[in-house]
Order: C-alpha cells, then structure tokens, then sequence
C-alpha cells in the first residue's frame, strides 16, 4: 500500500463529481499532461465514455468515495443542486473536509444566475446576489455552503460562475438546419455566453495559480441578443433567418421561458487579468465558425 500512496503523491489526481460537458473538456487538457482523471457518473453507459476518454469512472452514488478522495489532489464539483444545496456536501461533508490538508485546488462550478436579472446592466464578481429563478436560489445556497466548509475545514475553494454553455454538440445548427429554430423576441434581453474549451482554460489557468476564495465569471467578451446568436448560425449555414416570435405570446416550456426572466451583461476582467486567460472565443462569432468547422470535418 506504501507503494499506492507514494504513486499517487507524484501523480496530481483530479477527483470530478458530476463529471459532465465542462468537466470532460478539462479532463481532456488535464489528461495530455499526465494527470489522473476519476470522475463521476450516474450510469454505466456513461461510465464506459468516460472510460474510452481516459477517465477513471465511479458510479456514484453507490460507491465509496474515500478512496478516492484520499488519492484526490484536486477537487471539480459540477453536481446540480437542488432545494437543499449541493448533493455533494450532502453526502460526503464529513470525508471532504477530513481530505481537505492534501488538497491543492477546490473548483465549484456555478452559474451567473447567481445574480438575477438587471435588465441588461453590467454585474461583476462584486454584485450582490439576487437570484430571480428557482436554480438561482439552489446555486447561491450551494456556493454559501461550500464557502463555510471551506472556512470551516482550510479547504483551498476557487468558485466559477459559468455563463450559458456551448460547444461541440452544443450548438443552435440542428435546430437551424431543422427548421424548428425561433428568434424569440424580448425587448433589451442579451445573455452572457462561453464556449467549453474556454471553460476548461479558466480551470487549467486557475489550477495553476490558486487562490483559495476567489471567484470568477466565466464568460466571453459580448453578451447579446439570443435571436443574434441564431441569426448568425444560419448566416454561416446559408440558411434562411428562422421566424421571429414574440416572447409574450410565444409557446414554450418553464424551463425555457426561465432562462428569458434574467438580461444582463457579465464581466469577465478576472479571469483576463488575475488568471491571464486569452479567450480562444471571444464572441459567439468565432465559436459558432469554430464549431461548424468541427461538425464538416470528415
């Protein structure tokens, strides 16, 4: 067992919890550089995609984690939380801050809904949080408890509050060459948004320069109008611009009409100058040329 652990002392070990869409795109960086990967996964489907990545999959729940957290050296925690707050600490308070001596790097991924609506003004890590939705509330919950263990415990916590997502498989081309893609129309309405490869460049960058209680947004350099996003993705398509429907009256799910109760522009000067990040995609111009570019290859 001497041997196990001397292994594991020069191997940086990256323990991910929920090990989803951005924590994949680190993992890939992390991998080519020789870091052992554990993740974890609900289903043994996913655990064999993780596995043919080169990630150690867990099911989980229903496997001991404190192996696994006591070979960790860093720490990613994407799990969604729910009313209660994060499923993680819910589970494991106890074993994580028990680990958290030898731990270099704590990463939680938030959300910029943290911070509701401010019809379209400009929020920056400083800005109160003033959640207007449902997965507001549960985030901010989640951030104020890993904040107190990380008090509690000396655990080296790094907060990232993501703007919305998007990415290879992530894009609006299928909808636009369906033909089920709509420019909902909501006067003064702009989103904040970052492409995953930058996600997974802010993580690398803040794994290399820790600084245990920041927090970071995470976005790109142009928040703007969803129906400008779609209208340029069928710009590049050649396709024809899909309808305009009015938010008011337009036909769509909770979930979907949610995402249009917040407008606001989100400053990403942190992790340009603290953690010296060059966007790969500094607006959704270059990330949506880049992903169609990705999807024609043959």
């Amino acid at each position: 067992m001497a041997h196990v652990g001397m292994m594991t002392d020069t191997v940086p070990t990256l323990l991910s919890f929920g090990h989803g869409f951005s924590a994949r795109a680190l993992s890939r960086k992390l991998i080519a550089q020789g870091w052992r990967v554990i993740g974890t996964t609900r289903s043994a489907e996913k655990a064999e995609a993780l596995r043919k990545e080169g990630v150690e999959p867990v099911i989980w729940p229903g496997s001991d984690m404190a192996p696994h957290l006591a070979d960790a050296t860093h720490l990613l925690l994407s799990a969604a939380p729910d009313d209660d707050g994060d499923p993680v600490l819910a589970a494991l308070r106890d074993e994580i801050a028990a680990n958290a001596g030898h731990l270099e790097w704590v990463g939680y991924l938030s959300t910029t809904g943290v911070y509701g609506d401010h019809q379209g003004g400009w929020v920056d890590e400083q800005t109160a949080l003033t959640p207007a939705t449902r997965r507001g509330h549960q985030r901010v919950k989640a951030e104020a408890q890993w904040q107190a263990l990380a008090e509690e415990a000396g655990l080296p916590l790094h907060i990232f509050r993501l703007a919305g997502i998007y990415g290879p498989g992530r894009g609006p081309f299928a909808k636009v060459r369906r033909g089920t893609a709509r420019r909902i129309i909501k006067p003064n309405q702009v989103f904040s948004r970052i492409h995953v490869d930058d996600i997974a460049q802010v993580l690398a960058a803040s794994i290399a320069k820790p600084n245990p209680g920041a927090i970071y947004n995470v976005c790109d350099n142009e928040a703007a109008p969803p129906e400008d996003v779609l209208s340029h993705a069928a710009k590049l398509l050649g396709a024809k611009l899909p309808p305009e429907e009015d938010y008011a009256t337009a036909e769509m799910t909770p979930m979907a009409r949610s995402f249009y109760a917040e407008s606001k522009r989100v400053r990403n000067d942190r992790i340009r100058k603290e953690l010296g990040v060059n966007l790969l995609y500094p607006s959704y111009r270059e990330g949506l040329a880049a992903l169609l570019a990705l999807e024609e290859q043959p």
